[in-house]
């Protein structure tokens, strides 16, 4: 009888965790590692080219719901690269300089249920995006403002995996009418804690991220 009553305990126990995992959280905060790739605005002669900013560093986001249908979101991430090449025709590479990418980001989303385990989601955002350049002591920067519009599909696609699937537009200062997409994953350790990572690519802007998430 004590055997078929732990039993019992245990397998609402799990039963309990389990439908946790099944929970798509809109509150949390994660941080972790981000790499950012870009085409430098660069304006120079049709021989000379520069490549492109590869920088890594790292990010914190987070976001918090309101109600049962809106949730408010923002981040920020800084990353440096230390060698970006400057390339003549005929020359090859003449020299080099180090990028500095920050960027910071807030918006608002919706989210409505298709079913127990898929929802879709939109959102709207401003982000804030700055870029210094230093080479041989010397030093300029360039920052901008966009807005970005987004719609996607977010789901557990297993009991501890959960993952969302998004189209962005971009347009402002920075971004040129660009049309990217997020592809996003989520290991659940239970119902707090799991691994995080996103990928943000378009034509011009690549972001990488990989990190913590505490859901709560």
């Amino acid at each position: 009888m004590k055997k078929q009553l732990a039993l019992a305990v245990a397998l609402a126990a799990a039963s309990t965790s389990a439908a946790a995992y099944d929970k798509l959280s809109h509150s949390y905060v994660e941080a972790g590692f981000a790499h950012h790739q870009s085409e430098l605005p660069v304006v120079a002669p049709s021989n000379i080219s520069v490549e492109d900013m590869k920088a890594n560093g790292g990010f914190i986001n987070g976001s918090f719901a309101v109600g049962e249908k809106f949730y408010v979101f923002g981040g920020y991430s800084k990353a440096k690269d230390d060698s970006v090449g400057i390339r003549v025709t005929g020359l090859g590479q003449v020299g080099e300089f180090e990028v500095d990418a920050q960027q910071g980001h807030a918006g608002i989303g919706y989210n409505h249920k298709l079913s127990d385990r898929v929802e879709w989601t939109g959102e709207v955002s401003y982000l804030r995006t700055k870029m210094e350049v230093e080479t041989r002591g010397f030093r300029d920067s360039a920052e901008g403002d966009d807005f970005r519009a987004s719609i996607g599909l977010r789901g557990n696609l297993a009991a501890n995996f959960e993952g969302w699937i998004k189209a962005n537009y971009t347009d402002g200062d920075m971004y040129d009418k660009e049309f990217s997409g997020t592809l996003g994953g989520l290991i659940k350790f239970n119902d707090s804690w799991g691994v995080v990572a996103e990928a943000d690519m378009g034509s011009d802007q690549k972001q990488y991220r990989v990190g913590v998430r505490w859901s709560f």
